[in-house]
């Protein structure tokens, strides 16, 4: 069996483990970023080389805008204080999404720490930001119609946020919740999906490491009789 080369995930149930355990959606979300950093270091010890997490959707503006004020400094927070981590990884940070509607501080921020880690190879880390997947295939048609470019599915690959990431081999969901949420749907048509009822912040090394072995013991045909 071919080892993976992309996950993604899908970090659900901060906000449920922060009322149940702090009484705080907040404080589930700032939990939940220690399960990140779990995973990072597991994917880098595992030789992943793509690990893409859906970190705000297109719908999370929906949310009351003072977690939504929180979400931003936690981010801002991650890239002011971790980035030097992830150079010293040898991680690569990579955002997908529409970055025009975060302050103009954050959009600085993480063009400068892309920029800062593009040269590093253990890992590309994708950070799905305002991300949707319907707006990323609108967005993708939107410029083969503009370029008079033929539509056919390499053209419309070429042009999604994803262009020169492989399709995810297999997906994680975490917080007992079956579904996509509008996330990579065109990138997941061949992806293993793996839905755990762990909420995010309890998910762990092992959880994810069990995942691993029984992707690796699944025959992947992809339509092909073997």
């Amino acid at each position: 069996m071919i080892p993976p080369k992309h996950v993604a995930i899908i970090m659900d149930g901060n906000g449920r483990w922060g009322i149940k355990n702090k009484n705080s959606r907040n404080l589930g979300h700032k939990a939940g970023l220690k399960t990140v950093e779990t995973i990072i270091r597991s994917s880098v010890k595992n030789n992943i080389k793509f690990l893409t997490l859906y970190a705000f959707s297109t719908e999370n503006w929906k949310r009351p805008k003072l977690e939504i004020k929180f979400l931003m400094n936690l981010l801002e927070t991650f890239l002011i204080e971790k980035i030097n981590n992830l150079v010293n990884q040898g991680i690569s940070l990579k955002v997908i999404g529409d970055l025009k509607k975060f302050p103009k501080k954050i959009q600085d921020q993480l063009i400068n720490a892309q920029n800062k880690t593009k040269k590093n190879t253990k890992l590309k880390l994708i950070l799905a930001l305002n991300y949707g997947s319907k707006n990323e295939l609108v967005h993708a048609f939107k410029i083969l119609k503009k370029k008079r470019i033929s539509v056919n599915e390499f053209n419309i690959s070429n042009n999604l946020f994803t262009k020169n990431i492989p399709d995810p081999d297999f997906l994680i969901r975490t917080g007992n919740t079956h579904r996509l949420s509008n996330f990579l749907l065109w990138q997941l048509a061949y992806t293993e999906l793996f839905f755990e009822k762990k909420l995010w912040p309890d998910f762990n090394n092992n959880d994810y490491n069990r995942i691993l072995r029984n992707f690796r013991k699944i025959q992947r045909n992809f339509g092909r009789i073997k």
